[in-house]
């Protein structure tokens, strides 16, 4: 999906956003793999185009979250005191909140946007990973090898840049794999409720919208989204599952 995506330009066989009302809600055929769908436009290129927009909210959203988890719980780690008991609490905060009703609730007060959308889901996604660096960080403080680089003069962030953060982020793929997940997810839902990815630019979510006003006549405008957020979705909760399994063979399932 991601190759498909990444070569979506080459692979589309019209332009997604191309109208065509002699050839509206047609069936899958030769000419349109995946049909068309109410303004004629070929669903299988806004498909492709519609993977790179997904992927793309999962990717960067997902960097935002992590970016921010994994500077707050180093903080929290190694500073401890009141440091940690600000960051802990404030999480704890956020965690109060369902985040997807958070999510629409920022989203309602903003301009529905590619940009917006990312930043929300990074703003309101990056908790777990702090917990997660912050309890790593708590345990790779009191090592040897951080108390011989203090010893030697080191400074707090050379200690945490250069000794601690290498340590701490092994888990962090892991996450970061499931959280692509979670961000299509959340993307396609928004998108879907009409506040998420706008027209013209297409998404799975928004190819979804449309084929539930035509659902009864155009199967394929629901069937076909609906397929490709299941197997991206399930693709990379296995990945997921995988490297845990990679990075603590103690966790492995076989």
């Amino acid at each position: 999906m991601s190759l498909a995506a990444l070569l979506a330009p080459v692979l589309c066989t019209h332009d997604p956003l191309a109208e065509n009302l002699d050839a509206m809600l047609q069936a899958p055929s030769a000419g349109h793999f995946l049909g068309t769908d109410a303004l004629g436009r070929d669903l299988f290129s806004r498909m492709l185009y519609g993977a790179r927009v997904s992927l793309w909210v999962g990717f960067v959203s997902v960097g935002i979250s992590l970016a921010i988890g994994i500077t707050l719980g180093l903080a929290a780690g190694y500073f401890r005191g009141l440091v940690d008991e600000c960051v802990m609490r404030f999480v704890d905060v956020m965690l109060c909140f369902p985040s997807f009703f958070l999510i629409l609730a920022v989203v309602a007060f903003l301009e529905p946007s590619l940009t917006n959308i990312m930043a929300v889901i990074g703003l309101t996604s990056w908790m777990n990973a702090a917990r997660l660096v912050r309890a790593e960080t708590l345990s790779l403080r009191e090592r040897e090898f951080v108390h011989a680089a203090r010893l030697c003069g080191a400074s707090s962030l050379s200690i945490l840049l250069r000794h601690i953060l290498p340590n701490a982020i092994a888990p962090i793929p892991v996450m970061a794999t499931l959280g692509v997940a979670g961000a299509i997810l959340i993307e396609s839902s928004l998108s879907f409720l009409g506040i998420g990815v706008q027209y013209p630019l297409p998404s799975w979510g928004n190819i979804l919208l449309e084929g539930k006003q035509t659902l009864e006549i155009a199967w394929w405008l629901s069937l076909f989204p609906g397929l490709a957020i299941l197997l991206t979705v399930l693709s990379y909760n296995l990945l997921g599952e995988s490297l845990r399994d990679i990075f603590d063979p103690r966790l492995s399932r076989y």
